[in-house]
C-alpha cells in the first residue's frame, strides 16, 4: 500500500466560561460560520458547527497532521480572539479549559450533524451540562468522577 487513507471525524464540544459572558442570540450564525472558516484554514472540514449561547458542538474532520488537542485548541484560541474583537460586549469572553472530543464513525455522520442542527430544539428540555454527561455516560466514563473533578474548574 503506498498512500495513506484517514477519516478522523470527531463531534468537539466546549463551553464558554461560566463566569464570563455567552456568545448573544443574534451572534451564533457568525460565530458557527468563523468556527468553520478556522477549521477549513487548518486542512479539516467542518460538516457542522451549531450549539447555544454558551456552548458549541463541531463535526469535522480531523486534518491527518494535527492533534487534535492542537485543533481544539487554535479553534478555540482563533475564535476567542476574533469575537473579543467584534463587539465590547465580548471583551470579557473567553471559552472554559477543556473540551470533549468523541469519534463519529462514516455511517453516524447525519445524525450527528442532525442533532448540531437540532440544539435550540434540543435545550428547551436539557441543559448543556445534562447534555455533556449524557455524552460522557454513553461514551463509558465515570460522570460522577468527571463532575467530582470539574466542579470548581470554571
Amino acid at each position: 500500500m503506498g498512500s495513506s487513507f484517514i477519516n478522523i471525524n470527531v463531534h468537539l464540544i466546549f463551553h464558554t466560561k461560566s463566569n464570563g459572558c455567552t456568545i448573544r442570540e443574534e451572534d451564533l450564525s457568525r460565530v458557527f460560520h468563523y468556527i468553520g472558516g478556522t477549521i477549513r484554514s487548518m486542512a479539516g472540514h467542518s460538516y457542522m458547527v451549531g450549539g447555544r449561547p454558551d456552548h458549541i458542538h463541531i463535526l469535522a474532520s480531523l486534518p491527518a497532521t494535527i492533534r487534535l488537542s492542537d485543533f481544539v485548541r487554535d479553534i478555540k484560541s482563533n475564535t476567542s480572539k476574533w469575537i473579543k474583537g467584534t463587539n465590547l460586549y465580548y471583551s470579557d469572553f473567553s471559552w472554559q479549559e477543556g473540551y470533549g472530543a468523541f469519534s463519529v464513525s462514516e455511517s453516524n455522520k447525519d445524525t450527528v450533524i442532525n442533532y448540531i442542527a437540532n440544539q435550540k430544539e434540543h435545550h428547551r428540555t436539557h441543559s448543556s451540562l445534562e447534555e455533556f454527561c449524557q455524552f460522557l455516560k454513553k461514551h463509558g466514563a465515570n460522570v460522577e468522577e468527571w463532575l467530582r473533578r470539574n466542579s470548581d474548574s470554571n
